[in-house]
């Protein structure tokens, strides 16, 4: 992540005390670090996303729970007391949709995130390799079966084909807020037309995301193409960024390129998978602790100090030398 950019330090600069605390949507955050909507936590871990969600709680943070946790949205809820925002996918059966977004609003959900970049799922070779079968997610039950029957190596795929909306366009944000008074950002712009077209629109917010790159071969890291987004919004609309942080020093350049705050996917899963709540709980300090030392270290006591100038793009350090 963040290849060719560097961080411009700032020295003599009293860091004593360093705030990393934020609101995101309104609500209060100990960190500009929000878990991202990953799907089936209990592959990695027996008590799932509940485990995710008491550690988001714990460390003062925002959690997106996925549309296909394998925990149902009623069991997540009443797990802790915590702001949660609801990711989803419209599927070709609108009255599943409803239901859920009005499930997520029941329970005490705060902001709707809607997937935007997958009319079709992108080839997973490995899921085809090694024959995924997806178990039967709770959310739907009575509703949809997971339980696909395929030639094609894996069963995720088959049943993305047969129930997500390919005909999702534009016109149907005006849909779904019609269904609810939650916010809705939209997960997975990558282009500056794109994220002017969001703002047109109505939606409170942007998730810059490449769907961990497993969608489309050759699509931008995220870093890259924040900016270009950030400047097309022109901070009309909070701009989020998803997709490649690993570490504190990530979260700073982020932040630096103009997101509002960071979405953290695969750490949050390894932590999840080899502790648990508490290494959930591990990844989120570890993350927090690095920022804070790279805010000292480049002169910012708060996170309204870190601006553009401190970081430096490739293209940025080929054109200083010429």
């Amino acid at each position: 992540m963040t290849y060719g950019l560097s961080i411009r330090p700032r020295v003599l600069v009293n860091v004593s005390r360093i705030d990393m605390s934020t609101t995101i949507l309104g609500f209060n955050s100990s960190a500009p670090i929000m878990i991202a909507p990953t799907a089936m936590h209990k592959l990695a871990h027996q008590e799932g996303e509940v485990a995710t969600a008491r550690a988001a709680a714990a460390c003062n943070t925002i959690m997106a729970l996925s549309f296909m946790s394998t925990c149902t949205v009623e069991e997540v809820a009443s797990s802790c007391n915590a702001v949660r925002f609801f990711q989803f996918y419209v599927y070709k059966r609108r009255d599943i949709t409803a239901l859920m977004v009005q499930r997520a609003v029941r329970n005490g959900f705060k902001a709707l995130i809607l997937t935007v970049d997958t009319p079709r799922l992108g080839r997973r070779e490995a899921d085809i390799k090694n024959k995924m079968i997806a178990p039967q997610l709770k959310n739907f039950e009575g509703l949809l079966s997971t339980e696909v029957v395929t030639d094609k190596g894996s069963n995720l795929e088959a049943f993305a084909s047969g129930t997500l909306d390919a005909s999702l366009c534009w016109e149907d944000i005006g849909w779904l807020r019609s269904i609810t008074d939650l916010p809705i950002l939209i997960k997975g712009v990558l282009t500056h037309e794109d994220a002017i077209r969001a703002v047109e629109v109505g939606v409170a917010g942007i998730v810059v995301s490449n769907h961990g790159a497993r969608q489309l071969d050759y699509a931008p890291a995220t870093i890259n193409v924040l900016e270009e987004v950030v400047l097309a919004v022109q901070g009309k609309i909070p701009v989020f960024l998803d997709g490649g942080i690993r570490r504190g020093t990530d979260v700073f350049k982020a932040l630096a390129l103009g997101a509002q705050a960071v979405l953290i996917g695969r750490p949050v899963i390894y932590g999840l998978a080899a502790k648990g709540e508490h290494g959930v709980r591990r990844v989120i300090q570890m993350l927090k602790d690095e920022l804070e030392l790279t805010m000292a270290l480049s002169g910012c006591c708060h996170l309204k100090d870190i601006a553009r100038s401190h970081v430096r793009t490739g293209h940025e350090k080929l054109q200083s030398r010429i």
